[in-house]
């Protein structure tokens, strides 16, 4: 790694780690992760814009080399429908908040999960750029370099330039070799910088100390960031050993958003930097304020809090993203198979097999850990398939499902009317113009945006939202008494005294 950063290298068997120019190799700065993947990750995008906005104006007096800010086309539609709240809003409103600090798009104008036209998905894009921020994190979720040159081309021309991740995976397929030709290729677009990317939280220590270096030399003079989850308890380690081996930009989040399936805990991944004698520049004073105050809203509002976990070998086998997990035990509980949890895990690894390895990583892992869901709950393999596996088995999400899904899967996924039906569909690209027309002209950008990622009636919707209020940093004691005791469900009336205090809340008629 070169541009300020030292490297590791293997010199006769051992890895070495190189300074870098005007020897700066024991600086290393930190990307914040807290209101992107963090709360992506633990608390499934539930964290509302007047929280964020309060977060947001204390992560950026920290000395963060940058914050990860938005997933727009994941946020939009979950806003809405579950939270009554703009996305846009938030954009407008959070870049307010900070000032010191470069903020980060997550993903391009390419959806992970539906098909949006790109005219559509590059507006949104544009809409990002306009409002300031000229960085984002974008992959492929196949590492498909040769379909993502297009995509980060496109962006760059846009004013956006971007962090290309490289996806670790475990599987037959991915070796050594596949990760070096991978990384040439992302490195060969010379974007602004590579990251190695462990979004399962499958890495060991070991696997590290053999897979790093060689990305390293493969990238040449293209920095690359380190950006990994804590599924299997070693994350916090792995980024500390990252740093020793030359790594000078690392991802973390801030507790309770830290440890569990999130990124490690920022206070003690920069403690154990500076033990080891690199210079952090980061100031842990707003960040604890940060920390109290997320943990106080999580108290609150019934949200996890992010915990260091046990080494689970089982992870290895079904390679589910954390945050995916408790979405497949909803939909086990809701047809009354809890207990099946286990054998879904179980299930999804046959799965992901069937289908020639795709990365756990969305909107990969989903289709995986949908369908597992489905044979479990059903007994039968593929005896009901849900359309994105057949879109899959048609090549609609990457080249390389075709290359790779056994054929007699893949014939067994066809067979079937709904196949036949899906094949002779043709995905449109209609332009801005084109879609303005059918729309109507009166819809702003935003409106417009909404109106493919969630429907017409979002649009309504979201005219009649307010501006959202930043929450106290601090809060009330009182106002957090009232607020637990207006969500108690089941009763008409709930009271509360201690000392000279009494309140009592009276539910009334529809």
């Amino acid at each position: 790694m070169a541009r300020g950063g030292g490297r590791a290298v293997r010199r006769n068997g051992a890895i070495v780690v190189t300074r870098g120019e005007h020897g700066m190799s024991d600086v290393v700065r930190i990307i914040d992760t807290t209101i992107r993947d963090g709360q992506q990750s633990l608390w499934a995008l539930n964290m509302r814009t007047g929280v964020m906005l309060t977060a947001l104006e204390r992560l950026d007096q920290a000395g963060y080399e940058a914050i990860e800010f938005i997933v727009p086309a994941a946020q939009i539609k979950k806003s809405l429908r579950d939270l009554n709240e703009d996305i846009f809003q938030w954009l407008r409103l959070g870049v307010k908040r900070a000032s010191r600090t470069q903020l980060r798009l997550h993903g391009g104008y390419r959806t992970g999960i539906g098909k949006v036209p790109e005219s559509i998905g590059k507006l949104l894009v544009q809409k990002v750029i306009d409002s300031g921020i000229t960085h984002a994190r974008i992959s492929d979720p196949w590492n498909d370099f040769d379909t993502l040159r297009e995509e980060h081309d496109t962006m760059r021309a846009m004013g956006m330039e971007s962090v290309i991740n490289l996806i670790y995976s475990i599987s037959p397929r991915h070796t050594d070799d596949y990760f070096i030709g991978r990384v040439r290729k992302a490195a060969a677009m010379k974007p602004y910088r590579l990251c190695f990317k462990d979004v399962g939280g499958l890495l060991t220590p070991d696997r590290l100390a053999v897979l790093l270096p060689l990305v390293q030399e493969a990238a040449g003079d293209i920095p690359i960031e380190f950006h990994n989850h804590c599924n299997n308890g070693m994350g916090p380690y792995n980024a500390v050993e990252a740093a020793r081996m030359g790594i000078r930009h690392i991802h973390t989040a801030v507790p309770p958003l830290a440890n569990g399936s999130s990124q490690p805990s920022v206070f003690g991944v920069v403690r154990n930097l500076r033990a080891l004698g690199h210079d952090v520049p980061l100031d842990f004073a707003p960040l604890e304020e940060v920390s109290e105050f997320l943990t106080r809203i999580a108290r609150r509002d019934g949200l996890p809090v992010g915990q260091p976990v046990e080494y689970d070998h089982t992870i290895y086998s079904h390679q589910i993203p954390g945050g995916m997990i408790s979405n497949l035990a909803f939909q086990l509980a809701k047809v009354g198979m809890a207990d099946r949890l286990d054998a879904t895990r179980e299930e999804a690894g046959q799965v992901r097999a069937d289908l020639g390895y795709p990365i756990m990583v969305t909107p990969l892992s989903q289709f995986v850990g949908t369908q597992a869901a489905i044979n479990v709950i059903t007994g039968t393999r593929y005896g009901q398939v849900t359309d994105e596996i057949i879109g899959y088995a048609l090549g609609w999400w990457g080249r390389e499902a075709l290359e790779h899904i056994d054929s007699d899967v893949r014939d067994r996924i066809l067979d079937r009317p709904r196949a036949r039906q899906l094949a002779a569909h043709v995905f449109e690209e209609p332009t801005l113009q084109e879609i303005r027309a059918k729309f109507g002209q009166g819809l702003t950008d935003e409106e417009l945006i909404t109106r493919f990622y969630v429907d017409a009636d979002a649009v309504e919707q979201m005219r009649r939202l307010p501006e959202p209020q930043a929450e106290p940093l601090h809060g009330s004691s009182l106002v957090d008494i009232v607020e637990r005791l207006a969500r108690i469900e089941g009763r008409r009336e709930v009271s509360f005294g201690a000392g000279g205090l009494s309140i009592r809340l009276r539910g009334g008629t529809a």
